[in-house]
């Protein structure tokens, strides 16, 4: 084993897995496994299958046994540098870390929140369960990684989001009991991920458990807050720590007497929680991933002073609180968060179903909306400075918070002209887009495109002229503008293929 455990840890996992701690060990010396998860909204796992050994990207594709729409690859290939990646039909994801969008129970028309959501791995799963309906709030207290988030979700062709970089205290000052469901994968330790990374363990030394229990167990309370009665939130971490997974969930269930737990179906694998059944553990001795933690917990419709959760205390004690200090505790929660609560403000167009008048104006915009049926709600444009966006369902803007996209970013109009942006090609396809160009995965053209070099047509080709949708085999990969057999690349500079 190359890496140097800390004893302090190695001591802790020995208690931990008892006899089974020296089959821990032997795991560092296994290659890692890796994995790509399709984008069901595009294509299904078996189409993807196909395309990549057709085309001979990928011979090594197999199932990942718990995740429908998860694949195994073999390490050295490199799937990041592919026109099917840029055409946003895969997300490359450690087979572990695909497991709590998977199993969070997601239906068309939820309200979705993923509130620590960087790089968007999870996020993005989660908008394609939404089908296009609802609402997903992508948030991640880091600006930088938002904007990460952001492009992932952007790429996935998801239309129905909002991403935001704020504190889960300012979330839920604006937005009380508004999620269906709710995903916290927390920060972590991340004792789940020294085999893969094993720079992380300087990070241990420096914040381990002991830091990041507060942490989560504050992030938690947040989330509470913003669940809806009848809501499901899941809880995960990729690390080992009872500090962090169990003991965190343990409290909740103290100190929130409408919570119970909802057990987590296991698969081939999986294991129960550590002193506390209902949730899951994966260990990279007993599966082809790493570390993971995962709890599902949902709000009762009908506040109860008792327990009844559906997990079971194993191991310690919890401690009982008074049903007078509960309720006293829970007044004052409300009270200060009616107090924090700000209003929202509809934009332009929301307030009576109409859209904008500038866009009802502008001939370029009505023709090219014309040619997309599946934006038909008038109301739901909103246009601030230069720049058209079509927002979620019911959605209405909360003042003092960062947004960073709040719907599908239509495009822009700049000197009474329209210009399509890239996010809303990506929603697109050869069959729902009227003006388009679909070239094979082999076609030298697509590397070029996606280069931002101009593209020539070839004889046979028909001619295009005004707005075209580039495809690779079909899935788009964004806009150009036709000129005869010339297409000038209008492909988003910040996505060229290096």
């Amino acid at each position: 084993m190359n890496i140097q455990l800390p004893k302090l840890y190695q001591e802790s996992m020995k208690t931990l897995l008892g006899e089974e701690y020296e089959q821990y060990l032997e795991s560092f010396e296994r290659p890692s496994s890796h994995g790509i998860r399709v984008n069901t909204r595009k294509w299904t796992p078996e189409e993807c299958v196909s395309a990549m050994r057709k085309s001979g990207l990928c011979e090594s594709l197999t199932p990942i046994p718990w995740i429908p729409n998860g694949l195994f690859y073999k390490e050295g290939v490199k799937l990041s540098k592919n026109p099917y990646y840029y055409a946003g039909l895969y997300y490359l994801q450690e087979p572990s870390a695909m497991t709590p969008a998977s199993v969070l129970p997601v239906n068309p028309g939820d309200r979705v929140l993923d509130l620590c959501a960087a790089p968007g791995g999870k996020s993005t799963e989660l908008g394609v369960k939404l089908m296009g309906k609802g609402l997903l709030f992508a948030n991640d207290i880091s600006n930088s990684r938002a904007k990460a988030l952001l492009k992932n979700l952007e790429l996935f062709g998801i239309p129905n989001i909002c991403v935001t970089s704020e504190s889960p205290e300012r979330l839920a000052a604006v937005y009380p009991e508004y999620f269906d469901k709710i995903l916290v994968d927390a920060p972590c330790s991340g004792e789940g991920m020294f085999r893969r990374a094993p720079d992380m363990v300087k990070d241990w030394l420096e914040k381990g458990p002991e830091y990041y229990g507060p942490v989560q167990r504050e992030i938690v309370e947040q989330a509470l807050k913003m669940l809806k009665p009848g809501g499901v939130m899941v809880y995960s971490t990729c690390t080992f720590s009872r500090t962090e997974d169990e003991e965190v969930i343990l409290e909740v269930l103290e100190r929130h007497r409408e919570m119970e737990g909802i057990p987590v179906p296991k698969f081939e694998g999986a294991c129960g929680g550590i002193g506390l059944s209902g949730c899951i553990r994966l260990f990279p001795h007993k599966i082809r991933g790493e570390g993971h933690f995962l709890a599902m917990l949902r709000k009762k419709e009908e506040r109860m002073p008792e327990g009844g959760e559906a997990f079971s205390k194993e191991n310690g004690q919890t401690g009982e609180r008074e049903a007078g200090q509960r309720i006293l505790e829970e007044k004052e929660r409300r009270t200060q968060r009616k107090g924090m609560e700000i209003k929202g403000r509809c934009p332009a167009g929301k307030e009576n179903g109409k859209m904008p008048r500038q866009l009802q104006k502008n001939e370029e915009f009505m023709e090219f909306m014309d040619k997309l049926p599946g934006l038909n709600d008038p109301g739901r444009f909103f246009v601030l400075q230069d720049f058209v966006y079509y927002l979620p369902e019911d959605f209405t803007f909360q003042a003092g918070l960062r947004y960073l996209r709040t719907g599908l970013l239509a495009g822009s109009i700049k000197n009474g002209r329209f210009e399509p942006s890239q996010a809303l090609a990506m929603t697109l396809s050869e069959d729902t887009f009227p003006d388009s160009v679909s070239f094979s995965v082999e076609d030298e053209r697509v590397i070029r495109y996606l280069k931002g070099e101009t593209i020539l047509l070839a004889d046979k080709e028909k001619q295009k002229k005004g707005w075209c949708l580039v495809c690779v085999d079909g899935f788009a990969l964004g806009f150009a503008k036709g000129a005869g057999m010339v297409l000038k690349n209008k492909y988003y500079p910040g996505w060229r293929w290096m």
